[in-house]
């Protein structure tokens, strides 16, 4: 395993880590032993840093990190979130009280005493503008409850605003092949703050595996099934804003990033990491097979400058006029 540094958290995380989303909710059913075991190994591989959030299975995910991580709390770093529990465009959600709640909460589902990384959970853009969550956050912290916090956004706009806050040492954005553009936009601006980035949706949903047919349905519980228009949140968490079939067939023009990397998607993880600013990718997983096969992209060659710029090329030319939603 590799790690990076996280920001100026003094965190070194494993470049390759995880995303608890799938295991929690909302990607069709996973069995809680298989979401252990896959866990267990991740760990055993050496990766020791994992998001997950409140809304995740209604915290489904943040026990089950308590089951894994029993013991070895000091070892294995956990990023949770909180927000979209309660109205996000609400005020009051970011009050004291509110967050406290939220905090408290979720430190008893992980059975630990301090969240290493606790992170807003994509609240609106106007909420980051007010700034008020983070006097409550710096609160947090200097209570021992909160040892680092940081923002998840939807947005390039939303990271730039929310990095303002020198209390903010990680952004977690949506990044893969698919959706390049805070290369130039955000990234130069968290190096010269020395915040973190984590990588979620590195695989734009699936999509960068270039196993779906346009012919595929999900499961009713699955968002790729029920918000792959934004009927349920931002567009942009499903497919990366893509229409599916769309998504489809620029993944099947993207086959030749396999070569010499045994799968797309580890060829689309390794991708992410080619950047510096980036500490980690957190991709989900259901089942130990696919922990292997997302931390096997440690292991195959790195692009070359020439297949960078041809993937940029791709996605100006390509990709990016089909991407819906503000990003």
């Amino acid at each position: 395993m590799n790690y990076r540094e996280l920001g100026s958290t003094g965190l070194k995380v494993s470049e390759v880590s995880f995303g608890t989303w799938a295991i929690g909710g909302a990607w069709g059913h996973v069995d809680e032993q298989e979401a252990l075991d896959g866990l267990a190994r991740a760990i055993d591989r050496g990766v020791n840093f994992f998001d997950t959030a409140d809304v995740y299975g209604d915290g489904r995910s943040e026990h089950l990190l308590s089951i894994a991580t029993k013991g070895r709390e000091d070892e294995i770093h956990i990023a949770t979130k909180f927000c979209r529990a309660g109205d996000i465009h609400d005020p009051n959600t970011y009050s004291e009280a509110s967050v406290r709640a939220y905090c408290e909460a979720s430190l008893k589902r992980l059975n630990r005493e301090a969240i290493d990384l606790y992170q807003i959970h994509c609240p609106p853009h106007e909420i980051l503008k007010q700034g008020a969550v983070f006097e409550v956050l710096d609160k947090l912290k200097r209570e021992g409850k909160v040892k680092h916090y940081g923002v998840s956004v939807e947005t390039v706009a939303e990271g730039l605003t929310a990095i303002e806050y020198p209390g903010v040492e990680a952004l977690q954005v949506i990044f893969n092949i698919f959706r390049q553009k805070p290369i130039h936009e955000l990234f130069p601006e968290t190096a010269k703050r020395n915040v973190g980035i984590l990588v979620r949706l590195p695989l734009a949903s699936g999509l960068l595996t270039g196993k779906f047919r346009k012919t595929d349905v999900f499961p009713e519980d699955d968002h790729r099934q029920f918000n792959r228009n934004g009927d349920a949140f931002n567009v942009g968490e499903t497919f990366a804003g893509l229409p599916f079939e769309t998504g489809v067939t620029l993944a099947q023009d993207l086959t030749w990033i396999a070569n010499n990397r045994g799968t797309m998607a580890r060829a689309a993880l390794k991708w992410c990491l080619a950047f510096d600013e980036v500490s980690c990718v957190i991709p989900g997983f259901k089942s130990v097979a696919q922990v292997d096969d997302n931390l096997a992209a440690l292991d195959v060659p790195p692009f070359s400058a020439e297949e960078l710029a041809r993937l940029s090329e791709f996605y100006n030319e390509r990709v990016k006029a089909h991407i819906r939603g503000a990003y």
